[in-house]
Parts: structure tokens; C-alpha cells; sequence
């Protein structure tokens, strides 16, 4: 069985946004010559996620608005954890986009449903964050 890593850095200008890695992690698959397995795609920062959905700009606008409905930014006082800090909502953000996504490798290529894409969720950008890449397979 072949194993893969790669590591994926970002630096989000604003506090939040999302970016499709979709391309990326096609060239990681790409270059880990895996043709069947499992390709699992994580943020390693915990105000960041990872998720699979359409690259529709409507959606991600309304993603913004029902995350901000949810956990929103403000009143910065009313979570505890931002005594000192202000990013208690991208902490719970993140937790409801998720962490990770893990897609099927079949015959070299990711196994996506139709419109399927990979992205990328900053909620407390302005700084560099990475995600991994990791493959397995045949």
C-alpha cells in the first residue's frame, strides 16, 4: 500500500471566507500515483474547516449568513472564551463545517457525487493556516 502527505498553507485576507481546493488536492492525487484508496483532506487549525458542497456563489453567501445567525461575532463579550481573545465564534464555526472530508479514490481520480467540490473554510483568517493531504492506496 503507497502513502501520501501533503501539506496545504493559506493565508485568508479577511476574517472569513472560502476557497475551493479542489485543484489541489487533484495534483497531491496526481502525484501520489494512488489509483484506489482513500484521500483525506483535514484543516489542521481549529477555527478552520474543511467540507464538501457545491462551488455555487449563492450558497456560500448564504453559508456566511446562517453561520453568523448561529455563532455570530458579535457581541465579542458574550463568550467567555474571548477574554482576550475574539474568535470564540470561528471555533464553533468550524465545529459545525467539520473538520475533515475523506473521498474515495477510484481508477485515479476522487469518486465526488455531481457538483461535489472540496473547500476550504477560514473563520478567523489574516493569518497562515495549513490543511493536510493524506493518501492511501494502491
Amino acid at each position: 500500500m503507497k502513502s501520501y502527505r501533503q501539506e496545504l498553507w493559506f493565508n485568508v485576507p479577511s476574517r472569513r471566507g472560502f476557497v475551493n481546493i479542489t485543484p489541489q488536492v487533484e495534483e497531491a492525487l496526481r502525484a501520489s500515483g494512488v489509483r484506489e484508496g482513500l484521500c483525506l483532506v483535514n484543516a489542521m487549525h481549529i477555527t478552520a474547516s474543511v467540507f464538501i458542497n457545491d462551488d455555487e456563489s449563492g450558497l456560500h453567501h448564504d453559508y456566511e449568513v446562517w453561520l453568523e445567525k448561529l455563532a455570530p461575532h458579535e457581541p465579542v463579550s458574550g463568550y467567555r472564551h474571548n477574554r482576550g481573545e475574539d474568535n470564540a465564534d470561528a471555533h464553533m464555526k468550524r465545529q459545525i463545517m467539520g473538520r475533515e472530508v475523506v473521498v474515495a479514490i477510484t481508477e485515479g481520480r476522487l469518486d465526488f457525487g455531481t457538483w461535489e467540490q472540496i473547500f476550504y473554510g477560514e473563520f478567523d483568517g489574516r493569518r497562515k493556516k495549513r490543511v493536510l493531504i493524506k493518501i492511501i492506496g494502491e
